[in-house]
């Protein structure tokens, strides 16, 4: 993901209190001393299955105790791009990997570069994961889940509010191609060439239906254009890519007949 260039606004702090069940060392122990040999006994087996149990079974505490290593004193309940950056390199993924996207997506985070408590407990609980290892475990899921259309369509919109300047309701054309890159750059055979439109173009950020329409566009149109409608409901810059992608194979076209004469 890029880089987020404003820090989220602090929230308000939510701790969440957790109630632990008593160990078996808790209960009252005979006067007997045979019975407080089997008791003990007992006591280790218990812990050996705790031990197990702890790598099996999601904690919300540990998955607490877990964000709380990326935050500050100050703002516990906020984790920021610092805190993000060394999450990234304990998990073993650069921030800006497409599967950190996901994970803000099952998260619903808001803001690029920032996770709140509540964000992380949200997304972690149901990938039931509460420490580095079992999150490493989840990297290929995460990854999958953008192998199906309705997941990937939903995470493709997400993207949009996700990654664009808060104070803005367009997203800047800077961050628009990263995020096209990101998503669509190894998966649609037009993407280097609407990338080289934007460039050349007097668009200087994208709105929301413009960013919706690419996605459908990239699904829907032939490379050779040969089904692209121009009396079709396509914002003004598809018809513009179209006219310009035509334009650019047409020269194409005649250069090749002219070195060939």
């Amino acid at each position: 993901m890029p880089r987020s260039k404003r820090r989220a606004p602090s929230s308000t702090n939510h701790h969440t209190s957790i109630e632990m069940s008593p160990s078996a060392h808790e209960e009252g122990i005979s006067r007997h001393p045979s019975k407080r040999l089997r008791h003990t006994s007992s006591g280790r087996r218990y812990g050996k299955t705790e031990d197990v149990s702890s790598a099996t079974t999601f904690s919300q505490k540990r998955c607490i105790t877990w964000f709380r290593e990326y935050t500050t004193p100050d703002d516990s309940d906020n984790l920021g791009p610092e805190g993000m950056e060394k999450f990234c390199e304990d998990i073993g993924v650069e921030p800006e990997n497409v599967v950190m996207l996901v994970l803000a997506y099952k998260m619903n985070a808001r803001q690029m570069g920032f996770f709140t408590l509540s964000e992380w407990l949200k997304g972690l609980s149901e990938l039931q994961c509460d420490s580095i290892s079992k999150i490493q475990q989840k990297l290929e899921y995460l990854r999958n889940q953008l192998n199906d259309p309705h997941t990937f369509k939903g995470i493709y919109r997400y993207a949009y509010d996700f990654a664009r300047d808060k104070d803005q309701r367009s997203m800047d054309m800077e961050t628009a191609r990263v995020m096209l890159q990101l998503l669509l750059g190894k998966h649609w055979p037009l993407f280097t060439q609407f990338a080289q439109f934007l460039d050349q173009s007097k668009y200087k950020v994208i709105n929301k239906d413009q960013w919706c329409n690419i996605l459908e566009f990239s699904r829907t149109i032939n490379n050779d254009l040969s089904n692209y409608d121009l009396d079709g409901a396509w914002p003004v810059m598809l018809d513009e890519f179209v006219e310009w992608l035509k334009m650019q194979r047409g020269e194409e076209a005649s250069s090749t007949e002219t070195r060939g004469s």
